[in-house]
């Protein structure tokens, strides 16, 4: 479990790609401290595994449902990576409950500088709108950030320097593509309310009209 509050940004200086699948080699620092070979760490928001590390770089398996679900097919080597490691007990939770399991990848249609902030359209598949809401928390590359406005088929965000200058969207430009984790309450809202449970269907397809007149209904 994360909480979308980057620690540190790291670069990529190897990607080995497999038919479809791939091994990340990842420079870093500070998520390197009290990790262990087995730990997670989220990348652009993707919750990966430690498979080895050493003092400056830990490598991690990407799976074929991974690389088609996020953007880190579109990685090259010296490419900027928003770096989390998984939420400790004791920490205190700056961002949201985030998964790091991507939901899809959207595509920035705009940037626009207002001040000291600058916003950001983001296009999404209309199949993931309805679970964003305008005030409420969205992931992308990894980040905690809060919706702005949301349209038919795209949203709003807009974020302070802070933001830009510790996590990759200062190198993000329009027309890319970046990893959107939607807020996971309103996914098992939906879950539950449209949830059928198939046995008990079974079961009252057994009532009949003539079951209901012979008992006296």
């Amino acid at each position: 479990m994360f909480t979308g509050i980057i620690e540190e940004t790291g670069t990529i200086q190897n990607i080995k790609k497999n038919h479809v699948s791939a091994v990340l080699t990842i420079q870093c620092k500070k998520v390197l401290e009290n990790t262990l070979v087995g730990d997670s760490i989220a990348v652009n928001g993707v919750c990966l595994t430690v498979t080895s590390m050493g003092s400056n770089y830990f490598t991690a398996d990407v799976m074929a449902e991974t690389m088609n679900r996020s953007s880190l097919g579109n990685l090259s080597s010296g490419s900027c990576v928003n770096l989390e490691r998984a939420m400790a007990a004791n920490g205190r939770f700056g961002g949201h409950i985030v998964s790091g399991h991507i939901d899809r990848t959207g595509v920035i249609a705009d940037i626009v500088q207002d001040e000291n902030a600058v916003w950001y359209t983001v296009s999404v598949d209309t199949n993931i709108i309805k679970y964003i809401v305008e005030k409420g928390s969205i992931t992308l590359d990894g980040i905690s950030l809060t919706v702005a406005s949301v349209d038919r088929d795209s949203f709003k965000v807009s974020t302070i320097p802070h933001t830009r200058l510790v996590t990759n969207l200062k190198e993000k430009q329009v027309g890319d593509l970046i990893n959107v984790e939607c807020d996971m309450l309103g996914k098992y809202v939906e879950k539950l309310l449209l949830y059928k449970d198939t046995d008990t269907e079974k079961k009252d397809s057994n009532i009949t009209m003539e079951f209901l007149m012979e008992n006296g209904f």
